[in-house]
Protein backbone atom coordinates (compact mmCIF):
# COMPACT_ATOMS: atom_id res chain seq x y z
CA UNK A 1 0.00 0.00 0.00
CA UNK A 2 1.07 3.56 -0.72
CA UNK A 3 1.31 5.97 2.22
CA UNK A 4 1.54 9.76 1.83
CA UNK A 5 2.68 12.13 4.56
CA UNK A 6 2.02 15.85 4.39
CA UNK A 7 0.15 18.89 5.64
CA UNK A 8 -2.77 21.09 4.66
CA UNK A 9 -2.70 24.89 5.10
CA UNK A 10 -5.33 24.97 7.85
CA UNK A 11 -4.03 25.19 11.44
CA UNK A 12 -7.36 23.91 12.78
CA UNK A 13 -7.09 20.65 10.82
CA UNK A 14 -6.32 17.79 13.24
CA UNK A 15 -3.73 15.07 12.84
CA UNK A 16 -5.40 12.18 11.02
CA UNK A 17 -4.26 8.85 9.60
CA UNK A 18 -6.31 6.65 7.30
CA UNK A 19 -7.21 5.75 3.74
CA UNK A 20 -8.27 8.52 1.41
CA UNK A 21 -11.38 8.61 -0.78
CA UNK A 22 -12.20 11.02 -3.61
CA UNK A 23 -15.50 12.84 -3.46
CA UNK A 24 -16.01 15.39 -6.20
CA UNK A 25 -13.60 18.27 -5.68
CA UNK A 26 -12.46 17.01 -2.28
CA UNK A 27 -10.50 14.23 -0.66
CA UNK A 28 -12.08 12.61 2.38
CA UNK A 29 -10.14 11.11 5.27
CA UNK A 30 -11.70 9.98 8.54
CA UNK A 31 -14.83 11.95 7.68
CA UNK A 32 -12.90 15.18 7.13
CA UNK A 33 -12.97 16.89 3.74
CA UNK A 34 -10.15 18.82 2.10
CA UNK A 35 -10.53 20.64 -1.20
CA UNK A 36 -8.23 19.47 -3.99
CA UNK A 37 -6.28 22.46 -5.23
CA UNK A 38 -2.54 22.05 -4.76
CA UNK A 39 -0.07 20.66 -2.26
CA UNK A 40 -0.58 17.32 -0.55
CA UNK A 41 -4.33 17.10 -1.41
CA UNK A 42 -3.46 17.36 -5.12
CA UNK A 43 -0.79 14.69 -4.71
CA UNK A 44 -3.24 12.40 -2.91
CA UNK A 45 -5.99 12.93 -5.47
CA UNK A 46 -3.60 12.11 -8.33
CA UNK A 47 -2.33 8.99 -6.59
CA UNK A 48 -5.90 7.92 -5.83
CA UNK A 49 -6.82 8.20 -9.52
CA UNK A 50 -3.97 5.85 -10.46
CA UNK A 51 -4.74 3.42 -7.63
CA UNK A 52 -8.39 3.26 -8.63
CA UNK A 53 -7.54 2.61 -12.29
CA UNK A 54 -5.09 -0.17 -11.37
CA UNK A 55 -7.34 -1.78 -8.74
CA UNK A 56 -4.87 -0.96 -5.97
CA UNK A 57 -5.84 -0.06 -2.40
CA UNK A 58 -6.60 3.63 -1.93
CA UNK A 59 -3.65 5.66 -0.62
CA UNK A 60 -3.15 5.83 3.13
CA UNK A 61 -2.47 9.36 4.38
CA UNK A 62 -0.96 10.99 7.43
CA UNK A 63 -2.13 14.60 7.46
CA UNK A 64 -2.03 17.54 9.84
CA UNK A 65 -2.82 21.23 9.58
CA UNK A 66 0.17 23.56 9.27
CA UNK A 67 0.19 27.04 7.79
CA UNK A 68 3.94 27.51 8.13
CA UNK A 69 4.37 27.79 11.89
CA UNK A 70 5.52 24.18 12.17
CA UNK A 71 3.21 22.91 14.90
CA UNK A 72 1.37 20.48 12.63
CA UNK A 73 4.61 19.24 11.11
CA UNK A 74 6.14 18.57 14.53
CA UNK A 75 3.04 16.68 15.62
CA UNK A 76 3.27 14.56 12.48
CA UNK A 77 6.96 13.86 13.01
CA UNK A 78 6.29 12.71 16.57
CA UNK A 79 3.39 10.51 15.47
CA UNK A 80 5.42 8.92 12.67
CA UNK A 81 8.32 8.14 14.98
CA UNK A 82 6.01 5.98 17.07
CA UNK A 83 3.66 4.65 14.40
CA UNK A 84 5.73 3.71 11.36
CA UNK A 85 7.72 0.84 12.86
CA UNK A 86 4.50 -1.16 13.23
CA UNK A 87 3.29 -0.50 9.68
CA UNK A 88 3.81 -2.36 6.40
CA UNK A 89 3.76 -0.01 3.42
CA UNK A 90 5.06 -0.69 -0.09
CA UNK A 91 6.17 2.91 -0.43
CA UNK A 92 6.25 6.07 1.67
CA UNK A 93 5.94 9.56 0.19
CA UNK A 94 7.00 12.58 2.23
CA UNK A 95 5.63 15.88 1.01
CA UNK A 96 4.92 19.28 2.54
CA UNK A 97 6.46 19.23 6.01
CA UNK A 98 8.49 21.96 7.65
CA UNK A 99 12.15 20.89 7.27
CA UNK A 100 13.62 19.76 10.58
CA UNK A 101 16.84 17.74 10.46
CA UNK A 102 16.53 16.29 13.96
CA UNK A 103 12.98 15.09 13.40
CA UNK A 104 13.88 13.87 9.92
CA UNK A 105 16.56 11.62 11.38
CA UNK A 106 14.27 10.30 14.10
CA UNK A 107 11.66 9.35 11.50
CA UNK A 108 14.33 7.71 9.35
CA UNK A 109 15.43 5.60 12.34
CA UNK A 110 11.80 4.46 12.72
CA UNK A 111 11.69 3.53 9.03
CA UNK A 112 14.81 1.42 9.51
CA UNK A 113 12.77 -0.73 11.92
CA UNK A 114 10.11 -1.43 9.28
CA UNK A 115 10.24 -4.86 7.66
CA UNK A 116 10.41 -4.88 4.75
CA UNK A 117 11.82 -1.38 4.37
CA UNK A 118 9.51 0.62 2.08
CA UNK A 119 10.44 2.53 -1.04
CA UNK A 120 11.15 6.12 0.05
CA UNK A 121 10.04 9.09 -2.05
CA UNK A 122 10.44 12.73 -1.03
CA UNK A 123 9.34 16.06 -2.46
CA UNK A 124 9.14 19.61 -1.11
CA UNK A 125 10.01 20.16 2.57
CA UNK A 126 11.05 16.64 3.44
CA UNK A 127 13.37 16.52 0.42
CA UNK A 128 15.03 19.64 1.84
CA UNK A 129 15.40 17.97 5.24
CA UNK A 130 16.85 14.83 3.64
CA UNK A 131 19.51 16.87 1.82
CA UNK A 132 20.28 19.02 4.85
CA UNK A 133 20.74 15.89 7.00
CA UNK A 134 23.30 14.42 4.59
CA UNK A 135 21.16 11.31 4.06
CA UNK A 136 19.75 11.93 0.59
CA UNK A 137 20.99 8.57 -0.71
CA UNK A 138 18.75 6.79 1.80
CA UNK A 139 15.91 7.75 -0.54
CA UNK A 140 14.85 5.99 -3.70
CA UNK A 141 13.37 9.02 -5.45
CA UNK A 142 13.32 12.81 -5.21
CA UNK A 143 10.93 14.76 -7.46
CA UNK A 144 12.36 18.31 -7.61
CA UNK A 145 11.55 21.10 -10.00
CA UNK A 146 14.53 22.99 -11.43
CA UNK A 147 14.64 25.50 -8.56
CA UNK A 148 14.66 22.69 -5.99
CA UNK A 149 17.32 20.87 -8.01
CA UNK A 150 19.50 23.98 -7.72
CA UNK A 151 19.31 23.69 -3.92
CA UNK A 152 20.30 20.02 -4.10
CA UNK A 153 23.21 21.01 -6.34
CA UNK A 154 24.51 23.64 -3.91
CA UNK A 155 26.65 21.75 -1.41
CA UNK A 156 27.03 24.84 0.79
CA UNK A 157 23.38 25.95 1.05
CA UNK A 158 21.87 24.97 4.43
CA UNK A 159 18.38 25.98 3.25
CA UNK A 160 16.77 26.76 -0.14
CA UNK A 161 16.74 30.47 0.76
CA UNK A 162 20.54 30.40 0.67
CA UNK A 163 21.03 28.72 -2.70
CA UNK A 164 23.82 30.66 -4.35
CA UNK A 165 22.72 32.84 -7.26
CA UNK A 166 25.08 31.45 -9.88
CA UNK A 167 23.56 28.00 -9.24
CA UNK A 168 19.96 29.11 -8.79
CA UNK A 169 19.85 30.80 -12.19
CA UNK A 170 21.54 27.95 -14.02
CA UNK A 171 18.35 26.25 -15.22
CA UNK A 172 19.64 26.12 -18.80
CA UNK A 173 22.20 23.57 -17.60
CA UNK A 174 19.98 21.03 -15.84
CA UNK A 175 22.38 18.13 -16.61
CA UNK A 176 25.18 20.01 -14.86
CA UNK A 177 22.98 20.61 -11.81
CA UNK A 178 22.12 16.91 -11.72
CA UNK A 179 25.79 15.92 -11.80
CA UNK A 180 26.67 18.47 -9.13
CA UNK A 181 23.95 17.12 -6.81
CA UNK A 182 25.32 13.58 -7.12
CA UNK A 183 28.97 14.58 -6.73
CA UNK A 184 28.10 15.90 -3.27
CA UNK A 185 25.71 13.01 -2.38
CA UNK A 186 22.74 15.39 -2.22
CA UNK A 187 20.39 13.45 -4.49
CA UNK A 188 18.31 10.30 -4.09
CA UNK A 189 19.06 7.14 -6.06
CA UNK A 190 16.58 8.37 -8.68
CA UNK A 191 15.44 11.84 -9.69
CA UNK A 192 12.40 12.95 -11.63
CA UNK A 193 13.22 16.58 -12.42
CA UNK A 194 9.99 18.36 -13.33
CA UNK A 195 9.99 21.19 -15.84
CA UNK A 196 9.44 22.20 -19.45
CA UNK A 197 11.49 19.07 -20.13
CA UNK A 198 11.38 16.29 -17.55
CA UNK A 199 14.60 14.46 -16.69
CA UNK A 200 14.56 10.88 -15.41
CA UNK A 201 17.84 10.12 -13.64
CA UNK A 202 19.34 7.05 -11.97
CA UNK A 203 22.47 7.49 -9.86
CA UNK A 204 23.55 10.52 -11.85
CA UNK A 205 22.85 9.09 -15.31
CA UNK A 206 20.02 10.68 -17.28
CA UNK A 207 18.05 7.69 -18.54
CA UNK A 208 15.45 9.61 -20.51
CA UNK A 209 13.98 13.06 -21.03
CA UNK A 210 10.31 13.70 -21.72
CA UNK A 211 9.21 16.93 -23.40
CA UNK A 212 6.00 15.96 -25.19
CA UNK A 213 3.16 16.46 -25.28
CA UNK A 214 3.76 20.05 -24.22
CA UNK A 215 1.18 22.44 -22.76
CA UNK A 216 3.14 25.59 -21.79
CA UNK A 217 0.24 26.93 -19.70
CA UNK A 218 0.81 24.08 -17.22
CA UNK A 219 4.01 25.75 -16.03
CA UNK A 220 1.95 28.49 -14.36
CA UNK A 221 -0.63 26.20 -12.73
CA UNK A 222 -0.04 25.48 -9.05
CA UNK A 223 -0.29 21.84 -8.07
CA UNK A 224 0.87 20.24 -11.32
CA UNK A 225 4.21 19.26 -9.79
CA UNK A 226 2.34 17.69 -6.86
CA UNK A 227 0.26 15.80 -9.41
CA UNK A 228 3.38 14.29 -11.04
CA UNK A 229 4.67 13.14 -7.64
CA UNK A 230 1.32 11.53 -6.86
CA UNK A 231 1.27 9.67 -10.16
CA UNK A 232 4.81 8.31 -9.92
CA UNK A 233 4.25 7.32 -6.28
CA UNK A 234 1.19 5.24 -7.12
CA UNK A 235 2.88 3.59 -10.10
CA UNK A 236 5.89 2.72 -7.93
CA UNK A 237 3.60 1.29 -5.25
CA UNK A 238 2.10 -1.02 -7.89
CA UNK A 239 5.48 -2.74 -8.18
CA UNK A 240 6.51 -1.05 -11.40
CA UNK A 241 10.23 -0.48 -11.94
CA UNK A 242 11.00 2.97 -10.57
CA UNK A 243 12.67 4.29 -13.72
CA UNK A 244 9.74 3.11 -15.84
CA UNK A 245 7.34 4.66 -13.32
CA UNK A 246 9.10 8.03 -13.65
CA UNK A 247 8.93 7.97 -17.44
CA UNK A 248 5.28 6.93 -17.38
CA UNK A 249 4.39 9.60 -14.80
CA UNK A 250 5.96 12.32 -16.91
CA UNK A 251 3.97 11.17 -19.95
CA UNK A 252 0.71 10.70 -18.04
CA UNK A 253 0.84 14.16 -16.46
CA UNK A 254 1.58 15.75 -19.81
CA UNK A 255 -1.18 13.75 -21.47
CA UNK A 256 -3.67 14.81 -18.78
CA UNK A 257 -2.60 18.42 -19.27
CA UNK A 258 -3.08 18.23 -23.00
CA UNK A 259 -6.56 16.75 -22.56
CA UNK A 260 -7.49 19.58 -20.17
CA UNK A 261 -6.48 22.17 -22.79
CA UNK A 262 -5.20 24.43 -19.99
CA UNK A 263 -5.19 28.20 -19.77
CA UNK A 264 -3.81 30.40 -16.97
CA UNK A 265 -7.24 30.06 -15.31
CA UNK A 266 -7.08 26.26 -15.21
CA UNK A 267 -6.83 24.64 -11.78
CA UNK A 268 -4.89 21.48 -10.92
CA UNK A 269 -8.17 19.62 -10.35
CA UNK A 270 -9.16 20.28 -13.97
CA UNK A 271 -6.07 18.35 -15.06
CA UNK A 272 -6.26 15.63 -12.39
CA UNK A 273 -9.69 14.67 -13.75
CA UNK A 274 -8.00 13.51 -16.96
CA UNK A 275 -5.39 11.26 -15.34
CA UNK A 276 -7.28 8.01 -15.91
CA UNK A 277 -7.64 8.69 -19.65
CA UNK A 278 -3.99 9.70 -19.93
CA UNK A 279 -2.94 6.56 -18.04
CA UNK A 280 -4.77 4.31 -20.49
CA UNK A 281 -3.40 6.21 -23.47
CA UNK A 282 0.18 6.05 -22.21
CA UNK A 283 0.19 2.30 -21.68
CA UNK A 284 -1.67 1.56 -24.90
CA UNK A 285 1.19 3.19 -26.81
CA UNK A 286 3.96 0.96 -25.50
CA UNK A 287 4.76 -2.50 -24.23
CA UNK A 288 5.15 -2.34 -20.45
CA UNK A 289 7.83 -4.47 -18.77
CA UNK A 290 5.22 -5.28 -16.15
CA UNK A 291 1.71 -6.63 -16.48
CA UNK A 292 0.45 -3.31 -15.19
CA UNK A 293 -1.13 -2.47 -18.53
CA UNK A 294 -3.51 -5.40 -18.22
CA UNK A 295 -5.06 -3.76 -15.17
CA UNK A 296 -6.16 -0.70 -17.11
Amino acid sequence: MLAVIGTVPDPSFPLVAGQVALHGEEIVIQGLRVRINRGTPALLASAAKICEALNLPAPFAYLAGDKGMGDGSKALYAHLEKDLKDRAFKSLVFHYLQPDVDWHDRVLFAIDEMSPRPLLIADAGFMYAAKMSGQALQYDLFTPDVGELAFLADELAPHPFYTRGFILHDDRRVPDLIQRAYVHDNAAKHLLVKGAEDYIVKMGETIKTVAAPSSPAMEAIGGTGDMVTGIVSALAASGMDLTDACVAAAKISRGAGQRANPSPATQALDIIEHITEALGETFSQKQSKKSISSAI
